[in-house]
């Protein structure tokens, strides 16, 4: 999708593993739900970090990563970044060969609970939710789990609520046409209802999400495929876990924040920079590290919701080798903006 730019010097240690490239390319399918995040597979690809070890990567858009596990476990997608959700919970109950590799977005999430601007004056506290019509971008979806720990903070359950599926770009619309009375929106288009005056932020899922911190999104990866291309994978992880950084530094205001910038305007992930200046970014692990209390939170609420059935082990859940190879490649995250105060990717 993006040109590959000049390749940046390189550290002897990732050189090291470079050397181990096949000449033959090898393809793989990354599906992704596009967000600010998504500049880490997107700026690897542009400098060339997944070229080093002669992987290609085709990425396929995608509204929910729930929408394409299915997609994963048959092994047409290798990779796919996005939201945790019930679904994986349920592919883990059929036994279905997907797993978490790496964090995506840990707290601060930078989401938002939107109010339709019209409603300000009349739903002030939580309780008054009940009966009203929320928007979540997914049937069991990330975003349905932060409703549901919104409206437990007063004593409601997300049967109290009608919940309408809706893709976040479809939301402001349907803001528009009074068709919901609130959603849980993302950036960027959290802040593009605000600016239109259709919505008013009325709660942050990193106040009221317990426990914290927060992790909502990671990357899941397809087993068999990985045991099949062991080194692959190992490769594949070393880049993506460069490109990590890169956006830990832009997140920080590092030097490369405008690059970064520009690489998710040419993307189409965002048409207007002014805004990925002006709107805080996700935060996230630079050494792919997640929430586990979390993650376990999360499952125990989808089971509770009768959206799943079993809940699973932490080793069960999550594979941290390729990731934990790639930090100690790496070696230990420095910010180089040290006069960032940011929480969040450390």
């Amino acid at each position: 999708m993006c040109a590959i730019g000049r390749i940046l010097p390189l550290s002897l240690a990732v050189l090291s593993a470079a050397s181990t490239a096949q000449a033959q390319e090898h393809t793989i399918r990354v599906a992704l739900t596009r967000s600010i995040v998504s500049v880490t597979t997107l700026v690897a690809i542009e400098k060339g970090y997944f070229k080093e070890h002669g992987i290609k990567i085709e990425i396929e858009d995608i509204d929910t990563a729930a929408s394409a596990m299915a997609l994963l476990a048959q092994n047409r997608l290798q990779v796919v970044e996005g939201g945790i959700s019930a679904g994986y919970f349920n592919a883990l109950e059929k036994n279905l060969p997907v797993t978490i590799a790496a964090d995506r977005v840990t707290t601060p999430i930078h989401h938002k609970f939107m109010l339709r601007a019209d409603l300000k004056d009349q739903i002030q506290e939580v309780a008054q939710l009940k009966g009203k019509t929320i928007a979540s971008n997914g049937q069991g979806a990330v975003t349905t789990y932060e409703i549901g720990k919104l409206l437990e903070t007063a004593g409601l359950t997300i049967n109290d609520v009608e919940i309408k599926i809706l893709p976040f770009t479809q939301m402001a619309v349907a803001f528009a046409n009074k068709a919901i009375d609130a959603a849980l929106m993302i950036s960027p288009w959290n802040v593009q209802v605000v600016d239109q005056g259709m919505a008013v932020p009325f709660a942050d899922p990193d106040d009221y999400v317990k426990p914290s911190p927060l992790t909502i999104a990671v990357s899941f990866i397809n087993t068999d495929w990985e045991k099949q291309n062991a080194q692959f994978v190992r490769n594949y992880t070393l880049a993506y876990m460069r490109g990590v950084r890169e956006y830990c530094q832009a997140y920080h205001g590092g030097a490369n924040r405008q690059e970064l910038i520009d690489i998710l305007i040419r993307s189409g992930t965002e048409r207007r920079p002014e805004m990925l200046q002006k709107y805080p970014w996700p935060g996230r692990s630079p050494n792919g590290r997640l929430s586990l209390d979390s993650l376990l939170d999360m499952q125990a609420w989808f089971a509770k919701a009768g959206l799943t059935k079993e809940q699973f082990p932490v080793e069960r859940l999550i594979n941290y080798a390729h990731v934990d190879h790639a930090v100690a490649k790496l070696g230990p995250f420095v910010v180089e903006n040290q006069n960032s105060t940011l929480r969040g990717c450390r």
